[in-house]
């Protein structure tokens, strides 16, 4: 006998829900949209998630989610990939579908992270290894993060489908009465959108425009960020029906009190109650912006029609009509896309580098144009005025020469004359003698008066061209004057230059700036307390890591356990071939080696040189992680330190950085090397055998623990410059700036985490302790960061050698009195 439905749909608005309670009496209750068993996949998709998709697509965030008992279709609903029947896909599939053909790829950008919650814990489905995700909230805004997670950029259909099919491999899921594939956990897909409010057009100016005006027409970019959140909740199930036993009962206990919390939430925002228990679970925590927050949520109800299941089903439907009383406030969410701005900037920055250099070579070419043209003016101005000289001279000389001539032969006449004259036939005539003799005197005065004048009109007619040669002579100093005028204007250019170099400078700082304030933080310090900053500080969380997790009475009786077997035979089972006895050994050798009073006796058997060997030689990853935690133990004092070095255990722990992906190997390796850091004797060693780059190359985990590490070593490795430099046994750059780390600690030096900023605040105090090292500091942003360390840092040391270094200072004195800042 077929079994009678316990609901029906009233026609024709197909809006209104009848839940029988017999066959004369029933319960109708109205949904925004009811779907029948008949509907497409396609119906469900564009009634509930489209509207959904579109917001989020606007810059607002949205979330639609699958609830109902087990076995009712949640899963097929979401998550169906329709790799058969394509008319079959899901609500998962078909959204990304609709994402993918309203963005642009080459200016917006998709993401997605993949994580199931199941028994209370956050589970990454991409990374099975990451199991236990912490939720972190943001005490300002509220909003929950997960940074964690796993998270995959999309750039096709395809991939999202490969993800998907990554992450239904992972989901845990069991065979009971009531469903062969029960979900265990409860599913989140999280889809992470940045959209460009401008057109692609926008993104970069035209390669015609003015350079030097173009670039105060930037404005930065508006991008809208928007987070869509698919939850395929795990069934709700009776243990009596489902017949859940042994650890599924221990799941379904799980499953049942999240969605009991949930349900609580519900009732309490429908209700409009003061208090919102969103605390009581990690899935509640999860969705609290989902429903009364600021996104647009979609609740999918399933429910099945066999009336054995009518109180599930009662109870679905009540949930739901709970669901629909809650109201939340949509939010717009944009921000500044300072990242592209950044990147228009550097290329402008790059083309007015080069129309500067062009303008510089063309203004060099034209001063030696000019020059070269001046000095053969000035040379054929010279060989003119020499020829009309000389040929003057000759001229001069040649008149004197005709004028003594003509004297000379007025004379010979005049004395032919006087003989005539003077004696007439032998008879001497004195009174034509005297009259003839005046005559000639006259006449010979009147000559020599004229020779005179003609002599002084030469000697003027010299003067005149001494006097020209003399204006000349100016005129050529004038072109001098020129030369050097020319000359001062390109020292003018060169200072301009110069400011300008100057600006960029400062426009580089700017830009560091702004990349820095807009990248997110990706985690948060935990509270964990710091340790005090020495040249070597003490590995506290290196120490209390799952190397330490065992208990007093554990370590006693490993402690008797080496004494009675002896520390050789422990050493000997490192080199065993079953993985096993090695990982137990290791760990073994490592918690002796946390104890202080082990360390010699394990060194001096040879335990050191045996856990550089599994560096060298093994590739289990747990292994590893416990020999570097137990090598970073030992590294803390100094004599190990120099037998870490002369074994090349820097080489080892560097090539181990190389390859780990696991942050708690990664950390272990960052510890030892910061440890080894604080030695002054091994500071070029340290060096040259890559340990500095390794530290560096560390960054890419972005765990906090990592990169605390990561800025304690950098700390000490600078301090220890710091006092070479101060005693003279160093001189030039810092090691630490030639290798390229001045930009991550400019970026951290104001991490929210606390150990981080701490360690990267004192990196930079030490480094600015060196005057070798300003420039560098200035042109890398660093003077801005020392600046707010010496107002803002909470540690009263700090800030005073923060102080100190800049009074100290003349370059950035000569800085700080630039950019007009007083300390």
């Amino acid at each position: 006998m077929m079994p009678s439905f316990i609901f029906e749909f009233a026609i024709p608005q197909l809006k209104r829900l009848k839940l029988r309670k017999n066959n004369w009496d029933s319960d109708t209750y109205e949904f925004d949209e009811v779907l029948t068993e008949f509907a497409s996949q396609k119906r469900a998709y564009e009634v509930v998630a489209k509207p959904v998709v579109e917001s989020v697509l606007d810059g607002y965030n949205g979330t639609v989610m699958a609830y109902g008992q087990t076995g009712t279709g949640k899963t097929y609903t979401l998550g169906r990939l329709g790799d058969e029947d394509t008319s079959a896909r899901g609500i998962m599939v078909r959204a990304m579908e609709d994402i993918l053909a309203d963005i642009s790829l080459e200016t917006d950008s998709i993401s997605v992270s993949y994580l199931q919650l199941y028994m209370e814990t956050i589970q990454d489905l991409l990374n099975p290894a990451n199991n236990n995700i912490a939720i972190v909230e943001d005490p300002k805004t509220g909003d929950v993060s997960l940074p964690g997670a796993t998270l995959v950029g999309i750039r096709d259909q395809q991939s999202f489908l490969e993800l998907l099919r990554i992450g239904e491999v992972h989901r845990f899921a069991a065979n009971t009465k009531l469903n062969t594939e029960s979900s265990r956990s409860h599913a989140i897909l999280m889809v992470h959108i940045k959209k460009s409010v401008l057109g692609r057009e926008a993104a970069f100016p035209n390669e015609y425009d003015n350079p030097y005006t173009s670039v105060n027409n930037f404005k930065p970019p508006v991008i809208r960020t928007g987070k869509l959140v698919l939850v395929d909740l795990a069934g709700s199930e009776r243990i009596h029906k489902s017949g859940s036993e042994g650890h599924m009962l221990e799941e379904a206990k799980c499953i049942n009190l999240s969605l009991s919390a949930l349900g609580k939430c519900i009732n309490a925002l429908a209700e409009n109650s003061a208090h919102v228990p969103v605390r009581d679970s990690k899935l509640t925590r999860l969705l609290r912006d989902s429903f009364g927050g600021t996104a647009r949520t979609s609740l999918i109800v399933t429910i099945g029609p066999s009336p054995r299941h009518r109180s599930e089903t009662a109870s679905t439907i009540l949930f739901g009509q709970r669901a629909m009383k809650v109201e939340n406030m949509l939010k717009i969410k944009e921000e500044f896309d300072y990242k592209s701005l950044s990147r228009r900037l550097e290329i402008q920055l790059d083309k007015l580098i080069a129309e500067n250099e062009r303008l510089q070579k063309a203004f060099e070419d034209e001063i030696e144009r000019i020059t070269l043209e001046a000095q053969s003016h000035i040379s054929e101005a010279e060989r003119k005025f020499a020829d009309a000289l000389e040929r003057e001279r000759m001229n001069c000389q040649m008149d004197y020469m005709e004028s003594i001539k003509k004297l000379e032969e007025k004379w010979v006449l005049n004395q032919q004359k006087h003989g005539k004259n003077g004696f007439i036939n032998g008879t001497y005539n004195g009174e034509g003698h005297v009259e003839c003799v005046s005559e000639e005197v006259s006449e010979v005065q009147k000559l020599l008066q004229n020779e005179i004048n003609l002599r002084k009109a030469a000697e003027e007619e010299i003067n005149i061209l001494r006097n020209q040669l003399t204006e000349f002579r100016p005129s050529e100093a004038g072109g001098d004057a020129d030369i050097v005028k020319l000359q001062r204007l390109l020292e003018d250019e060169t200072c301009q230059k110069k400011r300008l170099e100057e600006e960029v400078i400062v426009l580089y700082s700017q830009l560091s700036q702004l990349t820095f304030e807009v990248e997110p933080t990706r985690h948060l310090d935990g509270g964990r307390s710091g340790n005090g900053f020495t040249g070597l500080d003490s590995l506290s969380h290196v120490r209390h890591s799952p190397l330490k997790a065992v208990d007093n009475g554990q370590r006693a009786s490993i402690t008797n356990l080496h004494e009675q077997v002896g520390l050789q035979k422990i050493f000997s089972l490192l080199e065993s071939e079953d993985p096993n006895v090695r990982i137990h050994a290791v760990k073994v050798v490592a918690n002796l080696a946390a104890e202080e009073a082990n360390q010699e006796r394990i060194v001096e058997a040879g335990g050191l040189t045996s856990l550089l060997m599994l560096l060298r030689s093994l590739e289990d990853e747990t292994v590893r992680r416990v020999a570097a935690g137990a090598i970073a133990n030992l590294a803390m004092n100094e004599a190990n330190q120099e037998f870490i070095m002369a074994q090349g255990g820097i080489s080892l722990l560097a090539m181990t950085a190389a390859d780990a992906e696991d942050p708690q190997t990664l950390r272990m390796v960052a510890g030892a090397i910061a440890n080894l850091c604080g030695n002054d004797k091994l500071q070029i060693r340290l060096r040259s055998e890559g340990g500095i780059n390794a530290l560096l190359q560390m960054v890419r985990c972005r765990h906090p623990d990592v990169l605390s590490q990561v800025a304690r070593g950098i700390a000490n490795f600078a301090k220890c410059e710091s006092r070479a430099s101060t005693q003279g046994a160093k001189s030039g750059r810092s090691f630490l700036i030639e290798d390229g780390a001045l930009a991550w600690i400019v970026q951290n030096a104001n991490n929210e985490a606390s150990l981080i900023r701490r360690h990267t605040e004192l990196a930079l105090c030490h480094l600015a302790q060196h005057e070798a090292n300003a420039k560098d500091m200035i042109s890398g942003g660093a003077l801005w960061e020392l600046v707010r360390i010496s107002r803002d840092c909470s540690r009263e040391d700090i800030r005073t050698l923060a102080r100190r270094t800049l009074t100290s200072s003349p370059t950035f004195q000569a800085e700080l009195r630039r950019l007009r800042i007083e300390l």
